[in-house]
């Protein structure tokens, strides 16, 4: 019988924090031989990819690619064409945290201890991003323990020369190009940036709605609905109205940079988005 082991894991999932978590290791860890690992849907966004290129010229080391063994058409059908909403996120389920479940077991099982670093930041109330009935599965919160904050996220990616990934122009979290935790504007803009995405989206959401699906993509209304001219036109007038009001009001903080970027979760309200996509 082989002595028991410790590894360290820290899943990136092609947004600010698990970046800036993955930096901020390498930098003041050097001496853990943390794996990286991203998970798959093989529906991410371009510019996740492009991101993650990057990234690992940082690291100077790849990062472990998750396939699923199944897609997101395979569990659209098992779960009868209905889409994943946040009531019923079958997405990150089977898609996300069903692939890194399979990839540490047999590791576990042998009697190793794993270490999985997740990027919660002190400015946010923890959210648990996985649960495990594996006492040897210990979950890390470095920048918790750091008290490093969004600012501090943006500091460390700017200080590596990597900044943000380029999808933060115009959307706010990484993840699948249709992911459901979207804001309305942001439904807007992939058709303007990947209409070809967009058109995907919008036939699985036809598909679902056919055979029965209680859900849309976007709260309310189909995106055929979201994307007439009369409605675009509203919805962005929307949002440069809520764009003034928080502009408006961070004058008034002498603590707060007035050219800092407003990313569009301080515009609507932090989403409870899935840990395993959005960090």
């Amino acid at each position: 019988m082989t002595n028991a082991l410790e590894k360290h894991v820290l899943g990136i999932s092609g947004g600010k924090d698990s970046a800036a978590l993955a930096v901020y290791m390498r930098q003041h860890r050097p001496e853990l031989d943390i794996e990286y690992f991203f998970t798959d849907t093989g529906k991410e966004l371009p510019e996740v990819y492009e991101f993650l290129g990057r990234l690992e010229g940082f690291l100077g080391k790849a990062i472990l690619r998750l396939n699923p063994d199944r897609d997101f058409d395979f569990w659209l059908k098992q779960y009868n064409n209905f889409l994943p909403s946040p009531q019923t996120r079958w997405c990150t389920r089977q898609l996300k945290l069903r692939p890194f479940e399979l990839w540490l077991k047999p590791i576990l099982e042998e009697g190793n201890t794993v270490y999985s670093y997740v990027a919660i930041r002190s400015d946010e109330e923890y959210r648990e991003g996985y649960s495990s009935k594996n006492e040897r599965l210990k979950i890390v919160l470095p920048f918790k323990d750091a008290g490093i904050d969004k600012p501090g996220v943006h500091d460390i990616l700017e200080s590596a020369g990597l900044g943000l990934p380029r999808y933060y122009d115009w959307r706010s979290r990484s993840g699948c190009t249709f992911c459901f935790y979207q804001q309305k504007i942001e439904w807007v803009r992939l058709k303007e940036q990947h209409p070809e995405a967009f058109e995907e989206a919008k036939s699985y959401e036809k598909d679902a709605v056919e055979q029965g699906s209680p859900f849309t993509w976007s709260q309310g209304e189909s995106l055929d609905e979201l994307t007439r001219p009369e409605r675009v036109k509203q919805i962005k007038e929307d949002y440069e109205k809520r764009l003034e009001r928080v502009k408006a009001k961070r004058q008034t903080n002498p603590l707060r940079s007035v050219g800092e970027d407003i990313d569009i979760d301080e515009l609507f309200g932090q989403s409870k988005g899935c840990l395993a996509c959005h960090k």
